[in-house]
């Protein structure tokens, strides 16, 4: 399915159910409260949703709890569970189509990049996991010959994880992948603004074989259902990935009530910094244009503070400006669209206050800065290149979420490196050079999770991400995620 009219054919087709699944079961909240769900591309209903509170979670947590107890999905041969999340991720490739358009609908990404990125790495997380369940080996620590000690991993038992809208089904499956692979049982919140895929999901983890109560998911807000889920004395664990403000919540709600783990994948104002002996010049303009635009700029570590060096800020802005017009907002149900909606009104305004901050700071505008698309009745901001920033603008400090990119020019890489890190934030960076020393010692010195040398934005599920400072703690992907989710026990034994 390619033609737009195909995926606008199978949108008015599509059936959406927006209840809660708890215990194995779709079920709307027990106060019967439900939130509207407007879709960003064109502003149609997409139908009620559940609006899920503290009785919800309450519920949740309870047949979450007594999965985990009676040992139905914790308790199972690891090959079998392995078997069920690979038959898991079948499922979710089975019905690519009708979760793509869901995600596309939900949060106004363009339906391309539903299927080849959100959809397919989604699925792929869920295998990857799967297949990694029964690989994972303990450890026979050195001791006495009088003794035997075993170190071994257990599931820390009842799981809360609380996911952005932006990826809706990637970051479920980062949180939940792991999670269930170790054999707790999850109880997911999605966002409110995008939570269509994630009930889907439960569906098809209950027909590949994950028991009833293993995988629970809330719709709801913040401060009603993932509140009650960050403070619910029966959580073991809380996982969370959103904005650095909620995620300092979240972590002192854990604190005060049973001192559960609390994860976090927070905030991002991530430095690329382009050196003047750039090997590549139009690959580093590429990558740069091309990694702030995508998702429409929602995305936690996009580029948006792009260092330049003086020798050659006009020639990569003139090829970063010829680029502009490849990212024109279009129609998401459209394949060949690869700019989308933004994500719905509240983050519409966020966006366009920071565009007029940076113009009133005093900043260039080189492109954009205005809504398009009125006529749609969606949500739709043109890419936007503001240069001559100062580093104390608001566009230079503050997350915006959105596309516009901040262009600021030096002369020192040193200072540079010092500008990339005078910020609370610390997940991606990134330095463009030939001078192989020099890309070691700068990405050394940049404080970010991921560093990149002479590329943006490769990534694989093999590798860790996470950051520094107030970009959150502990790592999604790879084997390291394991490390959230399971209890280290040591066995001593006499011989």
């Amino acid at each position: 399915m390619n033609d737009s009219a195909s995926w606008h054919e199978r949108a008015r087709a599509l059936h959406i159910d927006g209840r809660a699944f708890i215990g194995g079961q779709r079920t709307w909240s027990s106060t019967g409260q439900q939130f509207g769900n407007r879709s960003p591309v064109d502003g149609r209903d997409l139908g009620p949703v559940a609006r899920c509170g503290p009785e919800d979670v309450e519920v949740a947590v309870a047949a979450a709890r007594a999965a985990f107890e009676d040992g139905r999905w914790a308790g199972m041969a690891p090959a079998a569970r392995k078997r069920i999340l690979v038959k898991f991720a079948d499922l979710m490739l089975q019905h690519r189509d009708e979760l793509a358009l869901l995600e596309t609908l939900d949060m106004g990404k363009p339906v391309k990049y539903s299927l080849a990125v959100d959809l397919a790495g989604a699925a792929n997380c869920i295998r990857w996991y799967g297949e990694a369940i029964d690989k994972l080996y303990g450890e026979i620590a050195p001791t006495p010959a009088d003794s035997l000690a075993l170190v071994t991993r257990e599931p820390v038992g009842v799981v809360g994880a609380i996911v952005p809208w932006n990826y809706p089904m990637l970051m479920a499956s980062w949180k939940i992948a792991p999670a269930l692979a170790a054999g707790n049982s999850v109880v997911l919140k999605p966002s409110e603004k995008s939570p269509l895929t994630a009930l889907r999901l439960a569906e098809l983890a209950l027909e590949a074989g994950i028991p009833p109560g293993v995988f629970n998911v809330l719709p709801g807000y913040g401060n009603e259902a993932g509140s009650a889920l960050a403070l619910h004395m029966d959580v073991d664990c809380i996982a969370f990935t959103g904005s650095t403000r909620v995620g300092k919540q979240i972590v002192q709600m854990a604190g005060q009530t049973n001192l559960k783990r609390a994860w976090t994948e927070l905030g991002g104002k991530s430095a690329n910094i382009v050196c003047a002996d750039c090997p590549d010049l139009d690959a580093a303009v590429a990558a740069s244009i091309g990694s702030i635009f995508f998702n429409q700029g929602e995305s936690c570590n996009a580029p948006s503070r792009l260092f330049v060096e003086e020798p050659i800020r006009e020639r990569f802005l003139d090829k970063a400006l010829a680029m502009v017009p490849d990212f024109t907002p279009g129609d998401p149900l459209d394949a060949n669209t690869v700019m989308g909606a933004i994500v719905d009104e509240i983050q519409l305004a966020t966006i366009m206050k920071y565009i007029g901050e940076g113009k009133q700071a005093g900043a260039r505008l080189l492109a954009g800065g205005e809504r398009v698309r009125l006529d749609s009745g969606g949500y739709y901001v043109a890419p936007t290149i503001f240069d001559g920033v100062d580093a104390g603008m608001s566009i230079a400090r503050e997350e915006i979420f959105g596309p516009v990119l901040s262009v600021l020019s030096f002369t020192s890489l040193d200072d540079a490196v010092k500008q990339a890190n005078a910020t609370p934030y610390g997940l991606h960076a990134a330095v463009w050079t030939a001078d192989l020393s020099k890309a070691i010692r700068t990405s050394r010195a940049l404080r970010a999770g991921t560093v990149h040398v002479n590329q943006y934005d490769n990534d694989d599920i093999t590798v860790p991400f996470g950051g520094y400072k107030q970009s959150g703690n502990g790592r999604d992907k790879s084997l390291h995620a394991f490390d959230k989710y399971t209890e280290l026990k040591t066995t001593w034994i006499q011989v």
